[in-house]
């Protein structure tokens, strides 16, 4: 059942997804030294799909797996597949605070899309106000420097160019027939159309294997299931029952674990600017959401 606002339950359960969100990005960044990302993002999807699919026939869910929505659901893969393309590239070219601040910028380009695509999801003023906060936030984190070096601004625009595709499956999710498959068969279609895509296109990022290591791979295994098959598929869940943008606005939280991680896991800087730019994200995120 639909609710009209978060309650106790949904925002327990956010937090734990955040948290477990923000160390997924750490997980990446640390196998991006053993494999290629993007050809990790697509072994990720392929093994995804075994865990996706028996939660599905444990649930007794495959009726919602319809030819019918093979065109949405195709769509949304190949969405997917791009929005995770450019994260792993974002963790492997720049700092994990840095690429979790831009990423989670998302709920600022769903706004606009919902503006344009979605049934009273209008910018209000006061909407508009935290779209610029939110703008200039990812701007600054974008133009800041980072004193320990781990800058770089093609990672940079790797996680901007996966926030708008995680915008893009938000939105899809919503506008289209994909909304009353449910979250299990929404993320089927996603990993199933992502992983021959991310496979395919690996090569054309370098060599696949780097210094792999035996624990590389059970990082890799703990991804596709405990993550995609349980952190997403539960994220999904949140969509469809808690209003699409305070579910987007809480998930800000994440960010801030993975600033905080990446401090203790790699000992990137927390940088001024990095932080400032989180603030002014989280306030514009916060007021775009914020209930009139």
């Amino acid at each position: 059942m639909r609710k009209d606002r978060m309650d106790g339950v949904g925002l327990s359960v956010l937090m734990a997804v955040a948290l477990l969100l923000a160390a997924n990005q750490i997980i990446i960044k640390e196998v991006n030294t053993g494999l290629q990302p993007v050809f990790l993002a697509g072994l990720r999807s392929a093994l995804a799909i075994v865990f996706v699919a028996g939660w599905l026939w444990y649930r007794g869910l495959w009726g919602r797996v319809r030819w019918s929505d093979l065109g949405p659901g195709v769509l949304m893969g190949i969405v997917f597949a791009a929005e995770f393309l450019c994260l792993f590239m974002a963790l492997d070219l720049t700092a994990v605070g840095r690429a979790s601040v831009l990423f989670y910028s998302m709920p600022l380009w769903m706004a606009v899309i919902a503006h344009f695509g979605l049934p009273n999801e209008q910018i209000t003023p006061m909407r508009a106000a935290g779209l610029m906060l939110a703008f200039c936030g990812t701007a600054w984190a974008i133009l800041s420097k980072s004193p320990s070096g781990h800058a770089n601004i093609y990672g940079d625009l790797f996680a901007i160019g996966g926030a708008l595709g995680w915008a893009g499956t938000a939105f899809i999710a919503r506008a289209t027939r994909m909304r009353e498959a449910g979250p299990e068969a929404q993320l089927f279609w996603m990993v199933t159309v992502s992983a021959p895509i991310l496979l395919l296109a690996a090569p054309f990022f370098g060599p696949l294997i780097r210094e792999i290591e035996p624990g590389h791979w059970v990082l890799l295994i703990f991804q596709a299931s405990v993550v995609v098959a349980g952190g997403f598929i539960t994220w999904l869940w949140l969509l469809s029952v808690y209003p699409t943008g305070t579910v987007a606005s809480f998930s800000f939280l994440t960010p801030v674990f993975a600033i905080g991680l990446g401090y203790l896991f790699f000992h990137e800087a927390l940088a001024p600017g990095l932080l400032g730019a989180a603030c002014l994200v989280g306030a514009g995120i916060y007021l775009i959401n914020r209930r009139a």
